[in-house]
C-alpha cells in the first residue's frame, strides 16, 4: 500500500502548530486544569516505566485490570495517564497505590509530546482501546520506543470516517507494533484499514477482567438504602440526551404494576443531572431529586438521579433491573457487562456498536433489546418475575465463563514482544 503519512502527518502539524501559534493554549487553559502536564512538563517519574493511556472512565477500566496483571508479573513501574478529570478520578478509585504515577496526557504537539517522552523515558507505550495520536506514535517510532494498541477497538462511525482517510492512517497504524483487539470484528476493521495481519491478535475485552476484579469488592448493601421497602429498584445507567424521557416513560408504564418501584437514573455525563430531572417535571405524579440532596433516612424520591461519578457499578449489584443508555439513540451504547455481572439482563436499545459482543450476550440470555418505553417497560416487568430472574443468574454466569482472561493474554503479547526485542539487541 502506497504510504502517504509524510504528506497527512505535515498537514496534520500545521494544524496543530496553527491552533497553538494562534493562541490555542490560552484557550486550552480555561478548559483544562493541570495545564502544565498537558504541555509535557512532568517531573518526579520512575525510570523504565510502561506508560499506560487511557483517555476516560471506561478506558481507564479497561486500563486497571491489564495494569494489575503488569504488576503482579513483571518489574516494570507504571504511569497512567489521562485526559479527563473524571478517567483521572476513576484512576484514583480504581488503581491508587497501584500506579507509580498518574499524569494528563501532553496535547498532541511535537513540542508537548517530545517534552514528556524527555522526562519520562518510557520501555513501552501502551494506548487503550482507541487512543490513536500521530503526534505522540510518530516520536515514540522516531525514539524505537515499542508501543502497543490494548483493547483496541473502532466504532462503526470512526470506522467510516478512518476509511476516507485510509493513507494517513495506514502510516500511524505502522507506528504500533502489535495490537490486541477485543474481537473478530475489531480485527476485520483494522485490517480493512491496512494493518497488516501478523501484527493483529485477538485477545479478549479487558473490561471483563477489570468488572470480575471490582465485582469481588462490591457489596450489595452500599446502596440498598436506595429501595423503597422490597419494592424494585430499577437504574438506567450511562444515559444520553434524548433516552431520559424514554426512560421515564417506561417507569411510569411499570409503576401500573409496582407502583412502589423507584427509579435511579445515571447519566453519561453528571453535568446533565439537572435537565434530567427536567425531564421528570411533566409528571405531577413523579417526584425527582438529585442524589446530593436525598437524605438517606428519609427518601421520598420516585426518581433519583445520580449528580457525580463512580457510582454505576456499585448501584448495579443492589438494583432488581436495569437499563443500558447510549443505545435508544445513536450512541453506540455504554457497557453491558456491568449489570450482567449482577446477574441483570442487560436490557439496551438498538445501538450496541461499541460493544460486537451483544448479540450474542441476547442469543444467551444475558442482555435484550428493546425499542420502545413500552417495550422497556415489558423487558422490566418480565425480568422482575421470580422464574426470570432465576434464569438470569444462570444465563449471564454462562455467558461469562465464556470470556475472562483478556488482560493476562494482553500482557503476554507485549511482555513477550519486548523480550524478543531485547534478545535482538543483545
Amino acid at each position: 500500500m502506497i504510504n502517504l503519512f509524510p504528506a497527512g502527518m505535515c498537514l496534520y502539524r500545521s494544524c496543530v502548530n496553527t491552533f497553538f501559534a494562534l493562541g490555542g493554549l490560552s484557550f486550552l487553559k480555561r478548559k483544562y486544569s493541570d495545564i502544565t502536564e498537558r504541555a509535557g512538563q512532568v517531573s518526579d517519574v520512575p525510570e523504565n516505566a510502561l506508560w499506560i493511556h487511557a483517555v476516560s472512565v471506561g478506558e481507564v477500566q479497561s486500563a486497571s485490570s491489564l495494569i494489575r496483571r503488569i504488576k503482579s508479573r513483571s518489574p516494570y513501574p507504571c504511569i497512567l495517564s489521562t485526559v479527563t478529570p473524571t478517567g483521572r478520578d476513576m484512576a484514583h478509585n480504581l488503581l491508587d497505590g497501584l500506579v507509580d504515577k498518574m499524569i494528563y496526557s501532553p496535547f498532541d504537539s511535537r513540542k508537548y509530546v517530545c517534552r514528556a517522552l524527555d522526562a519520562i523515558k518510557p520501555a513501552a507505550y501502551i494506548a487503550m482501546e482507541t487512543e490513536l495520536w500521530p503526534e505522540m506514535l510518530a516520536q515514540l517510532k522516531a525514539r524505537k520506543i515499542p508501543a502497543f494498541l490494548a483493547n483496541g477497538r473502532i466504532s462503526d462511525k470512526s470506522f467510516r470516517r478512518m476509511r476516507r482517510t485510509k493513507y494517513f492512517w495506514h502510516g500511524v497504524f505502522d507506528c504500533i507494533d502489535r495490537f490486541m483487539v477485543r474481537f473478530e470484528n475489531d480485527r476485520d476493521k483494522f485490517l480493512a484499514l491496512g494493518v497488516p495481519e501478523d501484527k493483529l491478535i485477538i485477545t479478549g475485552d479487558c473490561k471483563v477482567d477489570a468488572l470480575l476484579d471490582r465485582r469481588k469488592n462490591t457489596s450489595p448493601e452500599k446502596w440498598q438504602w436506595l429501595k423503597n421497602g422490597d419494592a424494585p429498584l430499577i437504574a438506567a445507567g450511562s444515559t444520553h440526551p434524548g433516552e431520559d424521557d424514554i426512560v421515564i416513560s417506561a417507569f411510569r408504564l411499570l409503576r401500573e404494576d409496582c407502583p412502589n418501584a423507584r427509579l435511579v437514573i445515571v447519566p453519561r455525563h453528571p453535568e446533565r443531572a439537572l435537565m434530567t430531572i427536567a425531564s421528570a417535571l411533566p409528571y405531577p405524579e413523579l417526584h425527582a431529586e438529585l442524589l446530593s440532596h436525598v437524605d438517606r433516612d428519609s427518601v421520598n424520591a420516585d426518581i433519583i438521579v445520580v449528580d457525580r461519578i463512580g457510582v454505576l457499578f456499585e448501584l448495579y449489584a443492589a438494583c432488581d433491573a436495569v437499563f443500558i443508555g447510549g443505545s435508544l439513540i445513536d450512541k453506540g451504547g455504554q457497557n453491558p457487562f456491568e449489570p450482567a455481572l449482577f446477574g441483570l439482563p442487560a436490557i439496551h436499545g438498538p445501538s450496541m456498536t461499541d460493544f460486537p459482543d451483544t448479540p450474542r450476550m441476547d442469543s444467551m440470555g444475558a442482555a435484550e433489546n428493546v425499542n420502545s418505553a413500552s417495550d422497556l417497560a415489558r423487558a422490566w416487568r418480565e425480568s422482575l418475575k421470580p422464574s426470570a430472574r432465576k434464569k438470569a443468574l444462570k444465563d449471564c454466569s454462562a455467558y461469562f465463563a465464556t470470556l475472562g482472561g483478556a488482560a493476562e493474554r494482553t500482557w503476554a503479547e507485549i511482555e513477550s514482544y519486548m523480550l524478543d526485542r531485547k534478545r535482538g539487541k543483545e
